[in-house]
């Protein structure tokens, strides 16, 4: 034992010293991203690029303006843009892209940015929205860079807040689904579901009387299911322990189907595929869900369904509470989903608890997964079964992909109006509420849109189109019925004697109302009136206010032979207008007056001749309230 004072000194090791960095090399940016459990590195290298110094300057002001904002992306468009602008600087500039730096004017930015945003148009084309989205955010980042920096030059300041020189393409809004293509994406959803359900009963059925294959052989159907579920099948493993060719195979491995789309001559991946279908639903097998579902609640949208975790499934016996996350509006909202009566099998509720049962076994094998839509696949590579959250986007996966495979209940391939596009599915569950409501804007929107937002993203749609039509429609009828009966013309001779109560009974007149029309009182101006306080263009017993310009529309208009002239004077007037006003103008002014007042002389034509005699004999002149001259003749 070693005495104090004897003990040896330790050798320590050598602790390497910070490396110096390299000369002419800056640091990488790097972002991080989250999206349904997948994670994704976005990075930049300033250093490959020639133009070094401005690209550490434009990917300095994305790292710092992505973390500012909390952008959901996290850089990658961000970045991405500026990765694009300097490799177009390198080649643009050449040699001289060393000297381009946003705080200093030896190179001239703008100019550089001009030619970008044309090439740009070049190579996208007119119709994409791909250049306004690019130059916009490498102007932002300069325009964040100039409100710190007070060395930008001036120039690119200014350049930096004015708009893209090409405006961004307004797309084309997007329309639901007629009601005919919603009940066929129903059924057929409904049967893609009912046969999933009994394809994983028939497989979990197996499972139960599987066993270990190392110890009972890998021939055995039940055996491979049983190595499905504790995550030992690859296309190593099994090439091991199957025949080389499959023809070799057991029969019931042969049968094993890998689902549409699949071919058989794959081998092991397709056998891999085949036993992971009978026990966990694959991505595609989630779709008539996501379809479903979409249809049931219109105020979900296909981005919020996705990203729903078990923990914001809330089962009670009112239905079913779903706390929804909406990235873009950054907006978290818990709304309840009441069940059916008699507790519906394809309501939400009924449709999410079917969903949970589906995905049970997958959530026994592959732990710590929290996504409602959780699929199996097989790795690319290896064939291992892995879990993830379903993106419904790679290929083979889309909405789209699902439509071509199905068929109506007649074996017909579904015809489904392009785009095949999921939204659709939500504007068809929100125009069918609109078709249930009768149709007023805020009944509309609803509770999970403001009234303009639904004008801009759902009013234009086809249905919407046509209820605004029946309504246009039933107000017009309404309008012709009570406003465009024809007035009364009454000839001098029942004039005369409209004192007498029969004849004014038989004009439906009152005996006040025919003594009132004689002594003038009820005069109008152009012809006389039954009760100015009834007419069809005011409510609330308040009187006639638009007299006498819509007197030849108003069931209570009286007309005497002696006022032929003043209408013949009121006509000539309205086509003088016709020369000064536009045609769409006048049509909206004076159009129905002058078709009335031309169906007026022409059944009375004996009378005219008389009236146009009058006009001249006695130089008679059209005297107009002042306000209709200058509301209508303007």
């Amino acid at each position: 034992m070693a005495r104090r004072g004897d003990r040896k000194g330790r050798t320590r090791a050598q602790v390497p010293g910070a490396a110096a960095p390299a000369m002419g090399r800056i640091g990488v940016r790097v972002t991080v991203s989250e999206r349904r459990g997948r994670t994704a590195r976005h990075t930049l290298d300033p250093a490959a690029y020639r133009c070094t110094t401005l690209a550490a300057q434009l990917a300095d002001e994305a790292v710092e303006y992505v973390r500012k904002m909390a952008l959901s992306d996290h850089g990658g468009a961000y970045l991405g843009a500026v990765r694009k602008f300097a490799d177009f600087v390198d080649r643009q500039l050449g040699d001289a892209a060393e000297a381009a730096r946003l705080d200093d004017a030896r190179v001239d930015l703008p100019e550089v940015i001009h030619e970008w945003e044309t090439a740009l148009r070049q190579e996208y084309g007119l119709r994409s929205g791909q250049p306004y989205r690019l130059v916009s955010t490498v102007l932002a980042l300069i325009a964040e860079r100039g409100n710190r920096d007070q060395a930008v030059p001036e120039r690119l300041r200014r350049r930096a807040t004015a708009p893209p020189i090409f405006p961004e393409p307004r797309s084309a809004p997007l329309d639901e689904f007629s009601n005919a293509e919603r009940i066929d994406l129903r059924d057929a959803a409904r049967r893609q579901v009912r046969e999933l359900e009994g394809r994983l009963e028939h497989g979990r059925d197996l499972l139960a009387a599987g066993r270990d294959p190392r110890e009972h052989g890998w021939h055995e159907l039940p055996n491979l299911l049983w190595a499905a579920r504790e995550g030992m099948l690859s296309t190593a493993v099994l090439g091991k322990n199957l025949p080389h060719k499959v023809k070799w195979w057991p029969a019931v491995l042969r049968e094993v189907d890998p689902g549409p789309g699949r071919l058989r001559k794959s081998g092991l991946r397709a056998l891999i595929t085949g036993l992971g279908r009978m026990l966990f639903p694959r991505e595609i097998d989630l779709m008539p869900f996501r379809i479903l579902l979409l249809l049931a609640m219109a105020d979900t949208t296909p981005e919020e369904l996705l990203d729903l975790k078990l923990t914001d499934i809330e089962v009670s016996g009112e239905g079913v509470r779903l706390v929804q996350r909406k990235a873009r509006a950054r907006r978290v909202r818990a709304d309840l989903h009441p069940a059916a009566g008699g507790g519906g099998a394809w309501d939400a509720p009924g449709l999410l608890r079917r969903l949970l049962a589906a995905t049970a076994l997958t959530r026994e094998t592959f732990t710590a997964e929290p996504w409602l839509f959780l699929a199996v696949e097989p790795h690319r590579h290896t064939g291992t079964l892995e879990a993830g959250a379903a993106t419904f986007t790679r290929g083979g996966r889309r909405f789209t992909h699902w439509i071509v495979a199905q068929a109506d209940g007649t074996g017909r391939p579904l015809e489904i109006s392009l785009p095949h596009d999921a939204r659709r599915l939500r504007k068809t569950a929100k125009t069918a509420r609109t078709a249930a409501l009768g149709g007023t804007v805020s009944d509309l929107a609803g509770d999970d849109h403001h009234v303009e937002v639904f004008r801009g993203h759902y009013a234009h749609g086809t249905t919407a189109h046509l209820m605004a039509g029946r309504a246009i429609a039933r107000a017009q009828q309404w309008v012709f019925q009570r406003a465009l009966d024809k007035p009364l013309f009454i000839e001098t001779e029942a004039e005369k004697r409209l004192t007498e109560p029969e004849t004014a009974n038989a004009a439906g007149l009152s005996e006040d109302q025919a003594r009132d029309m004689l002594a003038g009182q009820l005069d109008m101006g152009l012809a006389n009136c039954r009760d100015p306080y009834d007419s069809p263009f005011t409510t609330g017993s308040q009187p006639c206010h638009v007299a006498p310009a819509m007197c030849m529309l108003c069931r209570n208009a009286v007309v005497f032979t002696s006022q032929l002239p003043r209408l013949l004077m009121l006509a000539d007037h309205i086509g003088t207008m016709r020369t000064r006003l536009e045609p769409p103008r006048w049509q909206a002014l004076w159009g129905r007056q002058a078709a009335a007042l031309t169906e007026l002389f022409t059944e009375y034509a004996e009378y005219i001749p008389a009236a146009r005699k009058e006009i001249e004999d006695k130089r008679l002149t059209l005297h107009l309230p002042l306000g209709l001259r200058t509301e209508y003749d303007r």
